[in-house]
């Protein structure tokens, strides 16, 4: 059974969004900027800012690859919590920390959409944190499903994590 948090406070989850997962990503600078925006936004207000950084086989800890991307990095004092799975809460500090800092609400941006925000996301509803995903702050990259067929990022990316427990907000300039 889920368990409902009594914490008042919100974060803000910054997802992976690092040089080799950005690399390739739809509409990458827009979304770079777009969480780069957030990050301001959130420092302004006072609220925490959670740095979540991935590293596999693929993902080298300390390499070019693994580190953020230009426009971001996180500033001094600034929550950083490392993982090896899709999930933010898998085997990480994440939960101690949002408890330490009496959080009930997250706000998350990042990559990869169909991956880590996603599972992220679950994570936190099964957690009981009230969630609030920016639908312009994350991308993913297109996905080969097979040597005919590939899922386009761009039919990914706007879509993630519809449920009716999340709310959904925009960052960027409205088009």
């Amino acid at each position: 059974m889920a368990v409902i948090r009594k914490g008042q406070n919100t974060a803000l989850l910054v997802v992976d969004v690092q040089q080799g997962v950005m690399k390739n990503a739809w509409d990458a600078a827009r979304v770079v900027g777009n969480v780069a925006s957030a990050v301001q936004q959130t420092r302004a207000s006072q609220m925490p800012v959670i740095w979540v950084q991935h590293a596999d086989a693929e993902l080298v800890k300390d390499t070019d690859e693994w580190q953020w991307v230009e426009q971001l990095s996180p500033a001094p004092g600034e929550a950083l919590v490392h993982k090896q799975f899709n999930s933010a809460f898998e085997d990480t500090s994440l939960e101690s920390q949002l408890a330490a800092l009496n959080i009930a609400h997250l706000v998350l941006c990042g990559a990869a959409t169909n991956w880590c925000i996603r599972a992220t996301a679950y994570a936190a509803l099964e957690r009981g944190y009230d969630l609030t995903l920016i639908e312009d702050t994350h991308s993913t990259v297109d996905m080969p499903v097979s040597s005919e067929l590939t899922i386009p990022a761009v039919t990914t990316a706007p879509n993630a994590v519809n449920s009716r427990h999340n709310r959904r907000i925009n960052c960027g300039e409205s088009s």
